[in-house]
């Protein structure tokens, strides 16, 4: 399968008093996947999201999505969800839906408007009356509505109960094209463990493993959540 997302030699260097964000990042994903990028507060999970998405620029390096360069049509192939709301209150959901819509040629409403119907959530109310697991529902199915190559979530499950949780992950695994890719960063392990097929621990800028889920379990004889507190035990 063609490569998804490349990056060489990728660094992004804040301050050049401190450590480096990232420190000549070299990675490659392939489509069909369900990824996880972990590691702990200030390894560069967020930097590196976000230089992909085209919010930053690396201080050097290259980052090619499907052969594209970050710009315009690198960001029609990839789906973000960030880590902090970003939905103005004062919309209702359908006028949210109506906005993706606009934005994004691949976006399908038909699907969005199923996702909430299970839900029982009325697309009319304001996201403003929403309880946190609902309007982190209602973002998660905006972005897993498009018809994206990469989709790249960041924490999507962090701050919500673990009834919320579940829904959130059999979303995501439910609703993406075979063919595409999905990047998970999130801190709750355990959680997302069974959806994951590979993972990427990053640490201090730097990748410290990148490899298969079924890998870990051969080759340690212990789960990704033990793995990670072995490797990046205080």
């Amino acid at each position: 399968m063609s490569e998804l997302l490349e990056l060489h030699q990728l660094t992004k260097i804040y301050d050049p008093k401190d450590q480096p964000a990232l420190s000549q990042i070299d990675l490659t994903l392939t489509g069909g996947h369900i990824i996880g990028l972990l590691g702990p507060n200030g390894s560069g999970k967020t930097t590196l999201i976000k230089i992909v998405c085209g919010l930053l620029q690396p201080t050097s390096g290259d980052v090619l999505i499907d052969g594209n360069k970050v710009g315009p049509k690198s960001k029609s192939i990839i789906a973000y969800l960030p880590d902090r709301t970003y939905l103005n209150d004062y919309m209702t959901i359908r006028e949210s839906i109506e906005m993706f819509m606009d934005f994004y040629a691949d976006f399908d409403p038909t699907r969005a408007y199923e996702m909430l119907a299970n839900l029982g959530i009325r697309p009319d109310v304001r996201l403003k009356t929403l309880s946190k697991g609902n309007k982190e529902k209602v973002q998660l199915i905006l972005v897993m509505s498009r018809r994206a190559k990469l989709y790249i979530l960041d924490e999507p499950i962090a701050g919500v109960d673990p009834a919320a949780r579940d829904y959130i992950l059999r979303t995501i695994i439910s609703n993406y094209d075979p063919e595409a890719s999905i990047l998970i960063s999130t801190h709750l392990i355990a959680d997302v463990e069974p959806v994951l097929d590979e993972v990427i621990f990053l640490k201090n800028g730097t990748i410290n493993l990148h490899t298969s889920v079924d890998a870990i379990r051969e080759t340690e004889g212990k789960s990704v959540d033990a793995l990670f507190r072995e490797v990046f035990r205080c």
